[in-house]
C-alpha cells in the first residue's frame, strides 16, 4: 500500500456551511436517526463529513476545514495516518476476529503486554473493552470486587461515559441523569472538582467527611477535568486526593481516556504530577481510529476477579485483532515519532499565544489546559462556546465545546498537527470574537 498524495493545508471554504448537500443529508439523518437533546428547528442543518487526512476535514460540499477537535480527542495521529491504515489492510487480510478470552489472537496478547507496561514502576494487568465507558465500567467492578464496597466517590463536571455505571459517576449535565436516576447507582456521591487552590479544602473535607462512612470502594476522577472545560487542578492536589483515598482503603481510579496517551504532554497525566493510581483507564486515540478501550491495574487489584462463579467483563467484539493490530501501531507512532515530548512543548506554545493573543477580550474568563488539551473559557456567557464554535466553522475551523453550560471551546487537535496551523487558529480566533462583538 503507498501513501496517499498529501492533501494542500489550510481551510478552503467555498460554500457557506453548512451547505445544500450537508443540508440533504442532515433531512435524511433526522428521518433515521432518534432526536437527541432539546428540540431543534425544522430546517437546522449541521454539515457532514465525507472525507479526512491528517489534520483537515472535507463535507460533502467540498469545503476543507481544519479539524481542532480530531474526533473528541481520539484521533491522535490525525486522519488516515499511513502506517496506520498499512496495519489495518494487513490484518484484515489475516484475521479479523477471535474468540475473546476463550480462544484469543496473538495481537490482544501483544497490546496487553504492552499496555501493561504504562503505569511507572507497577506491572499491571489488563481488562480490555470497547469504549470509554466500558472501560469505566471495568475499573468501577474491578474496585467493587477488590474492597466488597457497594460506592462510588465522583468530581462535579465530571464525564465518565453514558453507560448505565459511567452515567452514575457522571456529572457534567443533569439531563444525562435524570430520566435515568432511579436506575443507578444509589452509593454514588460527588465532590467538588478542585479548580483552584482556594476550592482545594473544601474538596478534602468533603472527600474524607464521605470516606470515613466506609461506604465507597472507589475514587474516580480525570487528572485534567475534559468535557466539564478543561481545568486543571492545582499543584499537589491529585497527590491529596490519593493519599485520602488509600488512607480509607478505597482505591483511586484515573480516567485518562481523554487526558492519556500524550493528549496532556505525557503517556498518562497522573504520571506527570507524581500520582499512581490503583486503576487507569483508556480509550478514544488508543485503537488509532478503531475503537478500544482498557483498565489497567495491579495484579494484587485484578486478582479480585477470580471469584468462586464465573465473574467476568467481556464482550464479543473486545479486544479484536483489527483494533488491537491499529492500537499497537499508535503506541509505535506516539514513541517513535516523539509525538508525546512534541504535545508538551508545541502545546505550552500554543497555550502561551492563545493567552497573550486573548489577554484583553472581555468575554474570556480563562486559557487553561495542557499538551493539546486547550480550553478557552467564557466564562458567564452560557453557551458561548457553541456560538464561537459555528463562527469557526463559518471560517473553516472544527472545535468542540465543554464545560456544563457549553461556555468552554474545546481544542483537541491531533498531536502530529502543522505548528502553523495552530498559530494560524491564534489569529483566527481572536477574528471570530471581534467579529461577534460588532
Amino acid at each position: 500500500m503507498t501513501d496517499r498524495v498529501s492533501w494542500p493545508s489550510g481551510p478552503r471554504v467555498s460554500v457557506a456551511p453548512p451547505g445544500p448537500l450537508s443540508r440533504e443529508w442532515s433531512r435524511r439523518a433526522k428521518r433515521v436517526h432518534a432526536p437527541m437533546g432539546p428540540p431543534s428547528p425544522p430546517d437546522s442543518a449541521t454539515l457532514v463529513y465525507e472525507s479526512a487526512q491528517g489534520s483537515y476535514v472535507r463535507d460533502v460540499d467540498g469545503n476543507q476545514y481544519l479539524d481542532l477537535a480530531a474526533g473528541f480527542g481520539s484521533m491522535l495521529l490525525g486522519h488516515g495516518h499511513p502506517r496506520v491504515l498499512r496495519a489495518l489492510t494487513e490484518q484484515a487480510g489475516t484475521l479479523l476476529q477471535a474468540l475473546g478470552d476463550v480462544y484469543p489472537s496473538r495481537e490482544k496478547i501483544e497490546l496487553s503486554e504492552r499496555l501493561s507496561t504504562l503505569i511507572p514502576g507497577q506491572p499491571s494487568q489488563v481488562v480490555m473493552g470497547q469504549s470509554g465507558a466500558d472501560a469505566v465500567t471495568g475499573a468501577l467492578k474491578t474496585a467493587t470486587l477488590f474492597t466488597g464496597r457497594p460506592g462510588w466517590i465522583a468530581m462535579g463536571g465530571s464525564y465518565h461515559g453514558l453507560g448505565y455505571a459511567s452515567l452514575a459517576v457522571t456529572s457534567l449535565r443533569s439531563g444525562y441523569r435524570a430520566p435515568f436516576e432511579s436506575q443507578l447507582n444509589s452509593h454514588v456521591d460527588f465532590c467538588h472538582y478542585p479548580h483552584s487552590e482556594e476550592e482545594l479544602p473544601d474538596t478534602l473535607a468533603e472527600l474524607e467527611r464521605l470516606l470515613k462512612l466506609g461506604l465507597y470502594g472507589a475514587v474516580i476522577l480525570e487528572p485534567i477535568l475534559g468535557r466539564g472545560g478543561c481545568s486543571v487542578p492545582p499543584p499537589g492536589a491529585l497527590q491529596r486526593i490519593a493519599e485520602l483515598t488509600r488512607k480509607h482503603g478505597a482505591l483511586l481510579i484515573a480516567d485518562e481516556i481523554w487526558t492519556g496517551l500524550g493528549r496532556t504532554g505525557s503517556w498518562l497525566r497522573c504520571d506527570a504530577v507524581g500520582v499512581t493510581p490503583d486503576l487507569v483507564t483508556l480509550g478514544k486515540g488508543l485503537g488509532g481510529g478503531l475503537p478500544i478501550s482498557a483498565c489497567l491495574g495491579r495484579a494484587e487489584v485484578m486478582a479480585a476477579w477470580q471469584q468462586p462463579q464465573e465473574t467476568v467483563h467481556t464482550s464479543t467484539f473486545t479486544g479484536t485483532p483489527l483494533a488491537c493490530r491499529t492500537a499497537a501501531v499508535t503506541l509505535d507512532v506516539l514513541s517513535e515519532e516523539g509525538l508525546v515530548q512534541r504535545s508538551a512543548a508545541l502545546g505550552a506554545r500554543w497555550l502561551e499565544a492563545l493567552r497573550a493573543k486573548l489577554s484583553g477580550n472581555s468575554r474570556v474568563h480563562a486559557v487553561r489546559g495542557a499538551g493539546m488539551m486547550i480550553g478557552i473559557d467564557f466564562g458567564p456567557w452560557k453557551g458561548g462556546a457553541s456560538v464561537v464554535q459555528r463562527e469557526l466553522v463559518r471560517r473553516g475551523i472544527i472545535t468542540s465545546t465543554g464545560g456544563g453550560a457549553r461556555e468552554v471551546l474545546v481544542l483537541t487537535p491531533a498531536l502530529n498537527v502543522p505548528e502553523d496551523a495552530l498559530l494560524s487558529f491564534v489569529a483566527e480566533i481572536a477574528a471570530s470574537l471581534q467579529a461577534l462583538a460588532q
